[in-house]
């Protein structure tokens, strides 16, 4: 185990502690590994809902999907994340997410913590038997503080995040 995980598992068990309660896993799901995730979330300028008298309230970044690379303890890449959600191993296995819990993250200007269940949609292999995903210790990925006005409609845009993945398992 790096230095960079033993970091992030100690931060994660410290700040998870207080966070146990909204994002806790079933009594029976057991953690099969952790994957430390560096990438983007994209955020799109679109334009917001009608309102009352049929006209729109404006524009406002929409969250549209992540990418990220999937790393082992060691560094070396195992797979990645990308809209569905979706987490694929680089055996081919893969679980789509759907987000059952979720809290602020406690560092400022992180995307939220969340609590996923998952389900498995590829091939048998390391991702196939995850029953939950807890993402924890993000760093960056929010939204783009710059205005998003009828000019920029449309326009995509890449923010960094880090983030570490738990992947727990049914006993």
């Amino acid at each position: 185990m790096n230095k960079f995980t033993a970091v992030g598992l100690l931060t994660a068990f410290v700040a998870t502690g207080s966070l146990a309660h909204d994002l806790k896993v079933d009594a029976d799901e057991s953690l099969a590994m952790v994957a430390p995730a560096k990438g983007v979330q994209i955020y799109e300028c679109r334009q917001t809902s009608k309102g009352q008298e049929g006209g729109y309230h404006g524009y406002q970044w929409t969250f549209v999907a992540p990418e990220a690379n999937l790393f082992d303890t060691r560094g070396a890449r195992i797979g990645h994340h990308y809209a569905g959600p979706q987490w694929e191993g680089a055996d081919g296995s893969r679980v789509i997410g759907a987000v059952k819990a979720r809290a602020d993250a406690p560092t400022k200007g992180a995307i939220p913590w969340l609590l996923l269940g998952t389900q498995s949609v590829g091939a048998k292999g390391a991702f196939s038997g995850v029953s939950s995903i807890r993402r924890v210790n993000t760093v960056g990925g929010l939204a783009p503080s710059e205005p998003c006005t009828a000019a920029q409609a449309g326009k995509l845009e890449r923010v960094p995040y880090t983030a570490d993945y738990y992947f727990f398992t049914r006993n």
